[in-house]
């Protein structure tokens, strides 16, 4: 098993989200795509996404944020391991304030933080993206339930209610093209104009 593989386990066993197998499988071509000089990304975790995205475009380099210092360190030996440190800035605290202090402009911003913080981390985040820039927006389906009518249990109405926010301030932004992939648990495409 490759290390990415075991990180992998590592995340299933410790019950941190990454990204599914679909999901990464979009993410990396997308990359291969575009070709990102400098890629953002809300919400570590344990370096998954950051690696395949770094592994997949040799020339870019990647500012990651990252609140839970578990998850912090992890990836911090993900990177390690993998030969990739020098072309990581590992930030570890909350992206809400995190992202108001960075001076940076990026070509591509992968939002996979907390769900129901989208709709308030979206104008900053667009701040920071370069003209013809994209923002990708993992699980914005949220298991389903942002999709579906169907009765949202109390404590997660709230993520709900604002992915479903979200998802209307990003369709009706004049100033970006979005779509919606059903790929993963939907992945939201922002192209600044």
């Amino acid at each position: 098993m490759d290390y990415l593989e075991k990180i992998k386990s590592v995340a299933k066993e410790n019950h941190i989200p990454i990204i599914k197998d679909d999901g990464c499988d979009f993410l990396i071509e997308f990359c291969k795509h575009v070709k990102p000089k400098k890629i953002l990304e809300i919400g570590t975790a344990v370096g998954y996404s950051g690696s395949m995205m770094l592994l997949n475009c040799p020339n870019s380099n990647l500012t990651t944020i990252e609140i839970n210092e578990q998850s912090f360190n992890i990836a911090k030996n993900t990177f390690s391991i993998l030969n990739l440190t020098d072309r990581v800035n590992q930030i570890l605290g909350d992206a809400k304030n995190v992202i108001k202090e960075l001076n940076e402009k990026y070509d591509l911003i992968f939002l996979d933080g907390p769900k129901g913080q989208y709709v308030f981390y979206y104008e900053d985040l667009k701040k920071l993206l370069n003209k013809g820039g994209y923002i990708l927006a993992d699980n914005v389906y949220f298991h389903g339930l942002v999709k579906g009518p169907e009765f949202v249990k109390h404590k997660l109405r709230t993520i709900v209610v604002n992915l479903r926010k979200f998802i209307l301030t990003i369709q009706n932004d004049n100033e970006v093209e979005t779509q919606i992939l059903d790929k993963g648990d939907g992945i939201a495409i922002i192209k600044k104009k």
